[in-house]
């Protein structure tokens, strides 16, 4: 999201062509920014289908991993559609009924007025239905990284409400006041790539869906112990491949700063994986798998807002302070406060997003992108804040008509038969 493309062409727009919208400027296309934005777009896309569906899949247990899977792949339905109806026009839009920063308008529903000649004015260099279509693998992978917080219980009527809504109410602001115009990106709130908009907001509506929803049956008592951690390992390995497309990419190019952010994330994880590494062998006297998987997802969410602001020695500071940092939020708070967070959604995405964050405002250099001039941590500070309270009320509202709508969960004997079987009628042999 941090720069604004000069197109290596720049054609007209046809005349007599219609008016551009608020938000729109005319396609100066930029043909290496296009091959490497479409490529991005694919290995986003792929974080969560199947990515996210195998690393979430492995650690639910057997009885569960279809309905694990059915999430992502119903986030990726839903969010789709709604995008291309009215949500890209609510993040990105502009123009007389957008409201004071905090949502853009709906000129652009449907996709009205996008055309092949049409760019973003943030992109210029790019076709705005390419600009469209990676913006839509980030609001896709949001909410289906909620549904780690509320696996093995949720009814899937509720998920499907639950998805639909809170992309409306909760994504689509935080994504307009943040990269679309608001109010926050205009204080100088810096994310790169979602730490906030997509880490921190779907971490903060995890937790507030495990504290609604109350433990799994059985919670504290009963192995949960994850039933297959191959799916978990190649769902790691997707993610990970697939976050290159997610940071490098929101440089808008191939570019030098596409280049540092490509860096910055396989060394933050890295580092993070050691981190957690350390904390888990000194606590628990052995070395875990899971682990090792947990602190490399920890570093790629820490670095996520930082990547294209920090040199590479901020990216490894980040990542080894955000190792321990999240084994703490996944192990030390969620035993304390016992609350049934099922994969650790707030754990790992909740407190890496706000670790990445905070630091950003303290690693930013001028010298690696400009932007990182005024970066200071208490704007960062403030963003967090406005993120934070945003996703909650805004989750709690959701969860409460869907609650008083579909209903929330699954009946005690459906859960402990499994959802699988009792939500979709399929088993796994």
């Amino acid at each position: 999201m941090g720069l604004t493309l000069t197109g290596l062409a720049s054609p007209a727009l046809a005349q007599g062509a219609p008016a551009l919208l608020a938000h729109q400027a005319p396609l100066a296309i930029d043909g290496a920014a296009t091959a490497w934005i479409l490529t991005s777009t694919a290995l986003v896309l792929l974080m969560t289908l199947p990515g996210l569906a195998l690393f979430y899949g492995g650690m639910v247990r057997k009885k569960n991993i279809i309905g694990a899977i059915a999430h992502s792949t119903a986030a990726l339905a839903i969010v789709t559609v709604l995008w291309f109806i009215v949500s890209y026009s609510l993040s990105f839009g502009s123009g007389p009924d957008a409201i004071n920063g905090f949502i853009g308008g709906v000129q652009a529903a449907f996709l009205n007025g996008v055309t092949p000649q049409t760019a973003h004015s943030l992109l210029p260099g790019l076709p705005e239905l390419l600009f469209i279509s990676y913006q839509l693998t980030f609001a896709i992978i949001t909410p289906a990284l909620i549904a780690g917080a509320f696996a093995e219980r949720m009814k899937f009527s509720a998920a499907l409400l639950f998805f639909a809504l809170w992309h409306l109410i909760v994504y689509a602001p935080i994504c307009h006041q943040v990269w679309g115009g608001g109010y926050l990106g205009g204080l100088g709130v810096l994310d790169f790539a979602g730490g906030a908009v997509v880490h921190v907001n779907a971490g903060v509506a995890g937790l507030v869906c495990a504290l609604v929803l109350g433990p799994r049956h059985g919670y504290g008592r009963d192995n949960m112990a994850p039933h297959n951690l191959v799916y978990t390992a190649i769902g790691t390995g997707l993610l990970f491949v697939g976050w290159l497309g997610f940071n490098a990419g929101s440089a808008g190019g191939a570019t030098d700063l596409a280049a540092t952010a490509a860096f910055n994330t396989l060394l933050a994880p890295a580092a993070a994986a050691l981190g957690w590494l350390a904390i888990e062998w000194f606590e628990r006297k052995r070395p875990t798998l899971l682990g090792l998987f947990s602190g490399i997802v920890a570093g790629l969410v820490a670095i996520t807002p930082a990547a294209g602001f920090v040199d590479p020695k901020g990216a490894f500071f980040i990542g080894l302070i955000a190792g321990p940092a999240c084994y703490a939020g996944a192990v030390w708070l969620k035993r304390a406060l016992k609350y049934d967070d099922s994969l650790d959604a707030f754990g790992v995405h909740g407190i890496g997003g706000i670790v990445g964050a905070l630091l950003t405002g303290i690693f930013a250099s001028a010298a690696f992108n400009p932007l990182g001039e005024g970066a200071t941590i208490v704007k960062q500070a403030i963003g967090l804040v406005a993120v934070i309270a945003w996703s909650a009320v805004g989750t709690f509202v959701v969860l409460m008509i869907c609650k008083y709508t579909t209903g929330l969960r699954v009946t005690r004997e459906q859960e402990i038969e499994g959802l699988d079987y009792t939500q979709h009628g399929e088993t796994v042999h």
